[in-house]
């Protein structure tokens, strides 16, 4: 008797902290109203709702934007506010991710995401662009290139995944920890801006209000199950046979105090990658663009005046990759 008293104090005490813990989703309604910026911005696109921004001049030479795991279309509005007067800036929510609801095909492959980058491309009447990915959008931009090389007039790889690192091995699908399970359940705020700061060079930027941001897009319904299964359905294999088949001018551009994918893994992608130039950047981690948006942004502008009109050349130059300079476009 005394051991079912027992056991049934534990019980009830789990079941309490279990409901503590809990972390419901926030409802559209209330995310719609901090993030959206109009209701224009969500589109159908080959039977997906995406949140999509698109600022600038509609002549304009457009660049795509592809966000990392985790992140969101916001990822790109520092760039957007420096960059918009001169380029077509198009920057979306992968589904599951921001305000894109989840794909109800359950589809997250990098396959998935390439035929839903070119449907919105299609649906925008773009037929070339600039690629940008950071990160995991990384992947997906330069992948893309290398299938669909006439649709990618540059290409911009900040950070990128790609490469076989622990955990993440070629030709076998990645085993998710139950700790990252439970996140569906359970989502402390502090254990996230925990899991966000080795993002940061400097502690200091990842603010209250940027961290509310992550947390508050993170907790759109099914956006968790979402991306549990983004990375249960990750395959990684080789990538040095499709980084050769990449033609368009590349721009690596790289924090050399990245936690996230290390700087030196760079030396792998100049060498893989035909007419790629590495920009390191000085003090910054694995979001450039939200750390040091105005020099990473300069360096992005300067890479693409540099070849403009790179259409009908981009596959000219062969060989190994060039290290600009190993500093950012100001030379630090």
């Amino acid at each position: 008797m005394k051991v079912l008293v027992i056991s049934g104090a534990v019980l009830a005490l789990l079941i309490v902290v279990g409901l503590w813990l809990w972390t419901p989703d926030r409802d559209w309604a209330t995310l719609k109203a901090r993030y959206l910026a109009a209701p224009g911005d969500l589109i159908e696109v080959a039977g997906v709702t995406l949140h999509v921004r698109d600022s600038g001049p509609r002549d304009a030479p457009p660049i795509i934007l592809l966000h990392g795991f985790g992140a969101s279309l916001h990822t790109w509005e520092p760039w957007a506010r420096l960059l918009s007067d001169h380029y077509r800036l198009i920057r979306f929510d992968l589904p599951g991710s921001g305000l894109s609801p989840p794909d109800p095909t359950g589809d997250y492959s990098d396959e998935r995401s390439m035929q839903l980058l070119a449907a919105l491309m299609d649906r925008l009447g773009i037929a070339r662009a600039t690629l940008v990915g950071n990160s995991m959008g990384g992947r997906i931009a330069w992948s893309f290139a290398a299938r669909h090389p006439e649709r990618v007039e540059c290409l911009v790889l900040i950070s990128p995944d790609g490469f076989a690192s622990p955990g993440f091995e070629y030709d076998r699908k990645t085993q998710v920890p139950m700790s990252v399970r439970l996140m569906r359940y359970i989502l402390p705020r502090p254990l996230l801006r925990m899991s966000l700061a080795p993002a940061y060079a400097n502690p200091h930027f990842l603010t209250d209000a940027l961290t509310d941001r992550y947390y508050d897009l993170m907790l759109a319904p099914g956006a968790r199950e979402a991306m549990i299964e983004r990375m249960q359905q990750v395959v990684l294999s080789d990538p040095r046979p499709r980084l050769a088949k990449i033609t368009a001018p590349t721009l690596l551009l790289w924090g050399e105090q990245d936690r996230m994918i290390p700087f030196a893994n760079s030396a792998d992608y100049l060498k893989a990658i035909p007419n790629a130039t590495l920009v390191a950047l000085q003090g910054v981690g694995h979001l450039p663009q939200e750390e040091a948006p105005e020099r990473s942004a300069a360096a992005l502008q300067a890479f693409l005046e540099s070849h403009a009109g790179a259409s009908g050349a981009s596959g000219a130059s062969g060989g190994s990759g060039r290290d600009a300079s190993g500093r950012d476009s100001a030379g630090r």
